[in-house]
């Protein structure tokens, strides 16, 4: 059959990379490049191309979770790839897309593998995967099972992700030459560079200028599209051994809530919760920029409504704010101990394996109970607790082992308050919550 859907006023100039990103048949294929470079629109179009080419074709759309997807790829497809009229937009909101359909009968379902009942159910022909950083080998390794409908000429698993640390699966994999990988680069995105001055546009200088401002690890991976490592990383996170998916926990398990004030910089809070062992579980933050305290407390409160109360509340040291928190919260605090060194220590111990094959400390999946910050996003910097890891640092102006680098660490300063408070807790001068205002918590065990 023709193709029946024409592109009208949503134009596409594929450059090298996107080229190569359109064209290519094999089996996997991992589209590796810097933030900004356009791999996502190239992806979104063959997507789009595929489905109006070949009738009654499937393909999926999909990443680690649901909703990540409608602020991210879904905005890019229904407001750059699909056309304004097309029937295709026909349907649901965004939120609450399932699918959409094509007039030649092919189908682009939309998923998140936090939900993979559905999609691990229904056979495809093409599966992009956005940000497959975020996947474990076997979420990929399943979805390539779901490959088998057969419509297309080929069957192709495509993702497209920043670059990471080198020991990363997904490099590994493209080592390996299991995976074809394809580099885009800023030059691929038209938006930031022009063929006819052969120079950055305003744009893209602007944009540029942002990613030059970065240091070490960060810079090389999202300026220059390297897979490097960090070094003098403090604390050995790995998704692999530290992520876990997300589930209820008993309520009968203590939490403690961990603040670090900001506002400028971010705001953090931090749910741990304490299995029998003693293994601290990360099940609930927040990371946000430019909110009040006091509009924080209202988020939290509401986040936990059917979680059991705190038994501890661990602050940064800030007086006002710790006012506020007791204030809005109707529970009262206590400071945090703030000894670098020996919080550090405790910290990476419990990073570490233990015999039973588990880390001491854990960090459950779609723990933010709100979208990501757009304004870190743009400032390409850390958007959780987790993200700051690879870039906490030791001080490299200072003898290795002594001071952290202050820079992004506003999540792992809580963590170590967090561990603190657990490993070498000091003994209590009052009840949690404040007798005046117990109505506040009241009920919630």
């Amino acid at each position: 059959m023709a193709q029946e859907i024409k592109p009208e006023n949503r134009a596409f100039q594929p450059r090298p990379g996107a080229l190569e990103i359109l064209y290519a048949k094999e089996p996997e294929v991992v589209v590796s490049g810097p933030a900004g470079t356009g791999k996502s629109r190239a992806g979104l179009e063959k997507l789009f191309l595929s489905l109006g080419k070949y009738a009654g074709a499937r393909a999926l759309l999909c990443r680690k979770t649901r909703v990540s997807l409608t602020q991210s790829g879904l905005v890019t497809w229904e407001d750059k790839v699909v056309p304004a009229s097309s029937p295709i937009l026909d349907g649901p909101a965004r939120a609450n897309r399932k699918s959409y359909l094509f007039p030649n009968g092919s189908e682009l379902v939309i998923g998140g593998l936090d939900k993979p009942g559905r999609i691990m159910s229904t056979e495809f022909d093409l599966i992009y995967v956005q940000e497959a950083i975020e996947l474990d080998e076997d979420d990929w390794e399943s979805l390539s099972t779901r490959l088998r409908n057969g419509v297309m000429p080929y069957q192709q698993l495509m993702g497209d992700t920043n670059p990471d640390r080198p020991t990363h699966w997904l490099k590994k994999r493209c080592d390996e030459n299991r995976s074809r990988i394809i580099h885009s680069r800023h030059e691929d995105n038209p938006l930031f560079w022009s063929l006819k001055t052969n120079d950055w546009t305003p744009v893209g200088r602007a944009y540029i200028d942002k990613l030059d401002a970065l240091t070490g690890a960060r810079k090389e991976r999202l300026r220059y599209g390297r897979w490097v490592g960090s070094e003098g990383t403090i604390f050995e996170y790995d998704p692999r051994i530290h992520s876990i998916p997300r589930r209820e926990l008993p309520r009968d398990w203590d939490r403690i809530w961990v603040f670090d004030f900001g506002y400028t910089n971010p705001f953090v809070w931090q749910q741990w919760v304490i299995d029998p062992d003693g293994r601290m579980i990360l099940d609930k933050q927040i990371y946000l920029t430019n909110v009040l305290v006091e509009d924080h407390c209202k988020a939290i409160l509401e986040a936990t409504e059917d979680d059991p109360s705190p038994t501890r509340l661990i602050c940064d040291h800030d007086a006002e704010d710790r006012a506020t928190v007791e204030k809005h919260l109707g529970m009262l605090t206590e400071p945090a101990t703030k000894a670098v060194s020996r919080g550090i220590q405790l910290t990476k111990s419990r990073f570490q394996v233990a015999g039973d094959g588990k880390p001491r400390i854990m960090f459950m999946e779609g723990s933010l109970i709100h979208e990501p910050d757009e304004d870190l996003i743009e400032a390409k910097k850390p958007t959780s607790t987790e993200k700051e890891f690879d870039g906490y640092i030791w001080d490299p102006k200072q003898k290795k082992g002594e001071q952290p680098l202050k820079k992004d660490d506003h999540g792992a300063d809580g963590t170590r308050y967090g561990v603190m408070a657990v490993d070498e807790p000091r003994q209590p001068t009052s009840p949690t919550t404040s007798p005046a205002s117990r109505i506040a918590v009241i009920g919630r065990r």
